[in-house]
């Protein structure tokens, strides 16, 4: 390590601050929300300078940070960054950023809940930095444990009709309830967690390397009897989290319920880590494996996609539409990952961070609709685009690179894995995606017209306004960024690539 520490800085200043933040009165809410805003330009700024500080004519993980923990178990401060993990740690300060803004009005229990929401940002950064398996799974934990609070105490509910003959078991677990959805995604996110600590023991134990060191695991390697049960069980672990059908249930319920900046962060980020971990743990470290198992999880892939798409084409909950799109969108993803190929992880690369700037926009621009208007259901509104012009532009910007529209992030990535897909000879795959894209503009539009476009507004709706102050600032950065990205890829893909082409020579090279 030279110079100073900037993948150390990036994690722990947000963690510094949710420290301070606990000696600082409660009714301090400005000094609260300045250290906040302060914490997340610390990691942004740390991820710019980890960009342009990053060699890709070199590629490879560089800015190492190593400091032994505990030497009897193999345990050490192992940090460093590949060219994925540059792209992510921009994507995560960009939402993190925008997030803190897009809460500003937030008056109930401020204080707590941007520590939390510190602790659970320095989590995810870890994640994407971290080359020691331990450090990984810690930092994974620390990332996901906070969502419980963050949800059952400064979420929302939705009452759920109870009928038929399961009525009580709706009314006994308040379904559609902020507390319901809180316990569901951690109880099954953490028995995710169980798999994978399974699977790491194991690969950890029969390698004989004495530690968590992922790239001597990779280089030594895991074996194959050991890796045909340990990827499976690393795939639904992280895929829990990823949203990987059948364990994607708890996705809908938490997005729905969950405030602004917590559904920012959890759509934006946190599904990416499932993602993310799949193909740095899973795929990385289990090869053999994934070569046997890849047309399973491309299988799947294409149900997350197709169902997904069907599931938000279903809702007139605004935020159900958005949680189901995510289900769909990081099915692309994993169809990217599925199909071993440059294209294809490129792609599954690029759509995290594409899908992490549009859904963290479309949640942003929820919240301030909700927060006007106290209502999410699509078809009891209508004519918003009169009174809240900025907002209706932004809104369709957002759901134009959903769809996959050329110009925005979201056709880079889609062309990406669809051509991966086709290239690599999974025909069926790519046009079960092109479906999915094609049932994503169907409610894409649908919502922007019942919304924006169309009659009214109604007289209740009479004193709607457009974003305010502070409101536009995660409007206009995510907004940007989504065309910026879409417009100039390369700039991204020159990162993506190198680590693309790194993590494939472990299988048999790509394609």
């Amino acid at each position: 390590m030279n110079g100073l520490p900037w993948l150390s800085i990036i994690v722990f200043a947000p963690m510094i601050a949710a420290l301070i933040m606990l000696v600082i009165p409660a009714q301090s809410r400005g000094t609260v929300r300045i250290l906040a805003v302060l914490s997340t330009v610390v990691s942004f700024a740390g991820s710019v300078h980890v960009a342009l500080s990053y060699n890709t004519a070199i590629g490879g993980v560089q800015l190492r940070e190593t400091m032994p923990l505990l030497p009897s178990l193999g345990i050490s401060w192992n940090l460093g960054v590949d060219g994925w993990g540059v792209s992510l740690l921009l994507l995560t300060s960009l939402i993190i950023f925008a997030g803190v803004f897009a809460t500003w009005t937030l008056e109930d229990r401020d204080k707590d809940f941007y520590i939390l929401l510190l602790v659970l940002v320095a989590g995810v950064f870890g994640v994407f930095v971290s080359l020691d398996l331990f450090l990984f799974f810690l930092f994974y934990e620390i990332a996901v444990l906070p969502m419980y609070l963050l949800i059952a105490i400064w979420g929302s509910s939705k009452g759920v009709k109870e009928g038929g003959p399961l009525a009580f078991i709706w009314k006994r677990f308040d379904i559609g309830g902020r507390e319901y959805a809180a316990m569901k995604l951690t109880l099954m996110l953490l028995l995710g967690s169980a798999f994978i600590l399974a699977g790491m023991f194991a690969m950890v134990e029969s390698s004989g390397i004495g530690s968590f060191d992922m790239e001597e695991l990779q280089r030594v390697g895991v074996p194959r009897d050991v890796q045909m049960w340990v990827f499976p069980a690393l795939w639904l672990g992280f895929g829990t989290l990823a949203g990987v059908f059948p364990f994607h249930t708890w996705s809908p319920d938490g997005h729905a319920s969950a405030p602004t900046a917590v559904s920012m962060l959890h759509a934006g980020v946190l599904m990416k880590l499932g993602a993310f971990g799949v193909m740095r743990v899973g795929m990385v470290l289990c090869p053999e494996a994934t070569e046997v198992w890849a047309p399973v999880v491309g299988a799947v892939a294409v149900i997350n996609i197709v169902y997904g798409a069907l599931g938000a084409a279903s809702q007139t909950d605004l935020k159900y539409i958005a949680a189901y799109s995510s289900v769909s969108h990081m099915g692309v993803v994993m169809l990217g990952a599925a199909t071993l190929s440059v294209d294809g992880w490129n792609g599954a690369v690029y759509q995290m961070f594409a899908h992490g700037l549009m859904t963290g926009l479309i949640f942003a621009l929820v919240g301030i609709v909700y927060g006007r208007a106290h209502n999410r259901e699509i078809f009891q509104m209508g004519g918003f685009a009169k009174a809240m012009p900025g907002v209706a532009v932004f809104f369709t910007l957002a759901g134009l690179s959903s769809l996959g529209m050329p110009a925005f992030a979201g056709f880079i990535a889609e062309f990406l894995v669809f051509l991966g897909a086709w290239s690599s000879g999974h025909v069926v795959w790519a046009v079960a995606g092109i479906v999915g894209a094609w049932i994503t503009a169907v409610y894409v539009l649908r919502a922007a017209r019942a919304i924006f476009w169309g009659e009214g507004p109604p007289e209740r709706y009479s004193h709607l306004s457009d974003a305010k102050g502070v409101e536009w600032v995660a409007l206009v950065l995510l907004g940007g960024s989504l065309i910026l990205f879409g417009s100039w890829p390369r700039f991204l893909l020159d990162y993506i690539d190198v680590g693309t082409a790194q993590h494939l020579l472990s299988i048999g090279g790509g394609q």
